[in-house]
């Protein structure tokens, strides 16, 4: 039943610090090794058995829409009768995934992109991260985690510098504090990959400039509602075009992030009729 929980992923943001790639296309669709980034996030994902996504929308969202509408034949060998309209699909391995696409506006912030999408979650439990970030975290360990501690939310923690938002915590890995890019000497820092309750809708109210690694995620750290599940594995994002090469090049050799055999699913030979 758990497998049913589903992933959503923010991918409407800028990422101008990445302006060489993002300038023409939504930084999740920003390829590693010829796939999109927003592919290898769902891929670690789907390894575990959670094929269920909903995407958050918004800088160029339409060409994500695209990829995913022109997934099936760009998967698949297929022969197109251009008289009839028909097309025969000869072989196929396409990935098993249902994707909601929601559209959560090009300037919304990330808790406003949380707060418009919450509809579409159909379960007490979802998972939530960022579409610009890989690792070899244990996604189902992060899940047993957090319905063991059974509080509101639970954020991966990495080791990295700290210009990112910083945790401090006590000794039972409870959060108390969430400090959104502050120089300190803490160690961990928020790497993405939540599991959350969908009581967080409490926290979260429908605003479009609602920052969710500001009030949402110091709320819950002040009112003891924010665990962490440390990850001390590879975990890189993609913020500037120095990071994007370092991606590539792991990808060449082994890359740490991918769990997954490449394994080749073929369907039948079917017919669709084109209009």
């Amino acid at each position: 039943m758990f497998k049913d929980i589903p992933v959503m992923i923010l991918a409407g943001g800028l990422g101008t610090r990445l302006r060489e790639e993002t300038e023409f296309r939504p930084k999740p669709m920003v390829p590693i090794g010829g796939k999109p980034i927003l592919w290898h996030i769902m891929k670690i994902y789907s390894h575990f058995g959670f094929s269920r996504f909903i995407i958050c929308l918004g800088y160029k969202g339409e060409m994500i829409k695209k990829y995913f509408l022109d997934y099936q034949f760009n998967e698949a060998d297929f022969t197109v009768n251009t008289q009839t309209g028909s097309i025969v699909t000869h072989k196929s391995h396409n990935e098993e995934w249902e994707i909601t696409l929601v559209d959560t506006g090009s300037e919304t912030l990330t808790g406003g992109r949380v707060a418009r999408a919450l509809s579409y979650v159909d379960t007490d439990t979802f998972f939530l991260t960022y579409g610009d970030a890989v690792a070899d975290v244990n996604i189902q360990a992060s899940l047993d985690f957090h319905l063991q501690h059974k509080k509101i939310a639970t954020m991966t923690t990495v080791p990295l510098p700290s210009r990112f938002g910083n945790v401090q915590y006590d000794d039972q890995s409870l959060v108390t504090s969430f400090l959104e890019k502050n120089q300190i000497n803490d160690q961990l820092i928020n790497g993405g990959f939540f599991v959350l309750d969908k009581k967080i809708q409490t926290y979260l109210p429908f605003n479009d400039e609602l920052i969710l690694e500001q009030g949402p995620l110091q709320s819950l750290a002040e009112e003891r509602e924010l665990m962490m599940y440390r990850h001390t594995g590879f975990w890189q994002c993609m913020d500037t075009l120095r990071e994007k090469q370092k991606l590539e090049a792991l990808w060449q050799t082994t890359p740490p992030w991918k769990l997954w055999e490449d394994q080749k699913k073929y369907s039948p030979a079917s017919s669709v009729q084109s209009f």
